[in-house]
């Protein structure tokens, strides 16, 4: 009789457990998810700071003004200015900063890495350039409100996986669904290219295996670009292909060629590919893009670097190579940004990497453009963010100290399109709980 009660008591205790769960964590979700903001209902006015407008401009005792989501004014502080029903708050000795944008990040689209059912950034497949990336972004993320904390006030949401993973979207930080995070939509296509690096050690045979798989996944992509091309020159298809149509902006220019290539050889060889097709590629990655200069700029060809916190490429280069790699980029004239590791939770640290650089030879307002100005024009988004200027949306923030220092940065205000933002997440709210435990001020 007790064996065919403990299903029932098992059975039982679950149930009274789910309820327990369901009734605690809308409550703990309420601490650390903050509602999106109100659209501004009145002129603002961040009066005193030095503002720091993206594009190489400091402005000393500054001012910056905005109003129905808009930059109305920038300038110094004794700049005449109507105060008639504005908000005009001091924020002398603070720093003003154009919102920073993560690039090509799974910020939205996985919240625990090791959990599967929490990760939706990759589809099934090899060749993806229909899958839209923003159709799976959560705007509730509790990652999203812990990368406002360091100032990332935008992101562009790629997928991942396979040859050709799909397409990304540029993604606001504050919202309550997909549609209105974004910005911009299905900016680009994402190709990972072929690593042409063989395995180190490896045997005569399986350097055979490689160069053959290399040389089928090459072919696959040559064939998908070849079939998509003579798509596109049909206006009117007798049958509608998804794949050809995701891809069809490509051969017009009204889309971008994101190619992702690491190593040397995989560069030049994704350079030449996308000159088959007549088109200009973004390189992701680009760890050895410190070596490929002169052909980046003679093809006008952008950089996203990411996770310039790591070793170099080869045991070879010098410890310091990725740190000192956006210099290169920057005095060799290429447009080029700063990224972290595409990981959503590590886009908190891009003002750091940015800050890295600026240890190796960048300028602080030259780091600053590689995680704003640079991003926007990379992601053509710049006549929307990137930098204050009049006209731009009010998406900045105020910080106690330098952004790019994590031990100055403090970001005491945000606004996306001139919605002051609320600024909790899961750890503050912790660290709230936690001080007053142990009775701490």
């Amino acid at each position: 009789m007790q064996t065919r009660l403990l299903p029932r008591f098992i059975a039982v205790s679950l149930a009274i457990l789910i309820l327990l769960l369901a009734a605690a964590i809308p409550h703990l979700f309420a601490q650390s998810i903050p509602t999106p903001a109100l659209a501004q209902t009145k002129p603002m006015f961040l009066v005193g700071a030095t503002v720091h407008v993206g594009n190489g401009t400091v402005i000393e005792n500054g001012v910056v003004g905005f109003s129905g989501g808009k930059l109305s004014l920038i300038g110094k502080a004794d700049t005449p200015f109507d105060r008639t029903g504005a908000d005009v708050v001091d924020v002398k000795g603070k720093h003003v900063y154009p919102g920073f944008i993560a690039a090509n990040t799974t910020l939205g689209l996985v919240e625990v890495e090791a959990v599967r059912s929490t990760n939706d950034a990759e589809e099934v497949g090899s060749l993806n350039p229909h899958v839209r990336s923003l159709i799976a972004y959560n705007a509730e993320s509790q990652i999203i409100p812990t990368v406002r904390f360091n100032g990332v006030l935008a992101a562009m949401i790629a997928p991942r996986g396979g040859l050709v993973s799909g397409r990304s979207s540029v993604m606001e930080m504050d919202a309550w669904n997909w549609e209105d995070a974004a910005l911009k939509t299905d900016i680009g296509v994402h190709v990972n290219f072929p690593t042409l690096t063989r395995q180190p050690g490896a045997l005569d045979a399986d350097r055979k295996t490689q160069d053959e798989l290399i040389a089928k996944q090459i072919a696959a992509l040559y064939q998908l670009f070849r079939e998509a091309q003579s798509y596109a020159k049909t206006t009117t298809p007798k049958e509608k292909n998804l794949r050809f149509e995701a891809m069809r902006g490509l051969f017009d220019g009204s889309k971008k060629l994101f190619i992702r290539a690491d190593h040397a050889k995989s560069i030049l060889a994704a350079i030449n590919f996308a000159k088959e097709f007549s088109l200009t590629p973004i390189i992701v990655g680009a760890a050895d893009s410190w070596v490929l200069t002169d052909i980046l700029k003679a093809n006008n060809i952008p950089v996203m670097l990411e996770g310039t916190h790591t070793l170099p490429e080869r045991w070879s280069d010098d410890i310091e190579q990725p740190y000192k790699t956006p210099v290169v980029l920057q005095k060799a004239g290429i447009l080029y940004s700063i990224g972290a590791i595409p990981q959503g939770w590590q886009q908190r640290n891009i003002g750091f990497e940015a800050g890295t650089a600026v240890a190796h030879g960048l300028t602080k307002e030259e780091a600053l453009s590689a995680i704003s100005a640079n991003v926007a024009k990379i992601l053509g988004v710049d006549d929307r963010i990137g930098t204050l200027e009049v006209g731009k949306d009010a998406t900045l923030f105020v910080s106690d100290g330098d952004a790019l220092d994590m031990r100055g940065n403090n970001v005491e205000a945000a606004y996306i399109r001139g919605k002051k933002l609320q600024l909790v997440n899961k750890q503050k709210f912790l660290y709230e709980q936690y001080k007053a435990k142990y009775g701490q001020k």
